[in-house]
């Protein structure tokens, strides 16, 4: 589907540019993704629109049958990348499972600034940012999803959400789209 509208209160959300995961080895350059998560960031603040950048700090408990990374995590692990250029007035959380919604207060902060749309970037494409997307939809977000600002680790979970669950939740489009379509800046 293509991206038709921005709300006037929208939020980006930047899920897992953290240290600890940009190191992983991704399908898309993770530079590029971080580049385009930044243009975003940016042209957010810009405007007065809210930006919320979230970190991850484990999983949620319980068995799977895939192997889940030792812990503890080395020092900086969580630490979010630099290039974000982090804002005092930005929302910071921190999660400990998959979606950004589920283990902290991120609809709250959002709800109390007046947020009704989300914009959601980030890695993994088809955990946390499906996850978080999922997440959004279900508390009643518009979401759209910038779908050159994330990659994954696998093609396939990268291709399927973005082909198969995305259009499902939201709008997709690219960073510029989006940038393209936030309003005025705020007095």
């Amino acid at each position: 589907m293509a991206l038709t509208i921005l709300d006037p209160n929208t939020a980006l959300v930047v899920v897992d540019l953290q240290k600890g995961i940009i190191a992983l080895p991704t399908i898309h350059p993770m530079g590029d993704v971080i580049e385009r998560a930044r243009a975003l960031a940016d042209a957010f603040r810009e405007r007065g629109l809210p930006v919320a950048l979230v970190n991850v700090a484990g999983g949620a408990p319980g068995r799977t049958e895939q192997p889940r990374p030792a812990t503890p995590r080395p020092e900086g692990w969580m630490d979010l990348v630099p290039e974000l250029n982090r804002q005092p007035d930005d929302i910071v959380v921190t999660k400990h499972s998959w979606g950004a919604f589920a283990t902290t207060d991120l609809e709250t902060q959002l709800r109390a600034r007046g947020v009704t749309q989300v914009v959601i970037v980030g890695v993994a494409t088809g955990t946390g940012v499906e996850a978080t997307a999922r997440q959004a939809y279900e508390q009643g977000f518009n979401v759209t999803l910038a779908i050159d600002a994330m990659t994954d680790m696998r093609l396939e979970a990268h291709d399927y959400s973005i082909r198969n669950v995305f259009p499902r939740l939201g709008e997709t489009g690219t960073s510029q789209d989006i940038i393209d379509l936030l309003p005025a800046r705020k007095i």
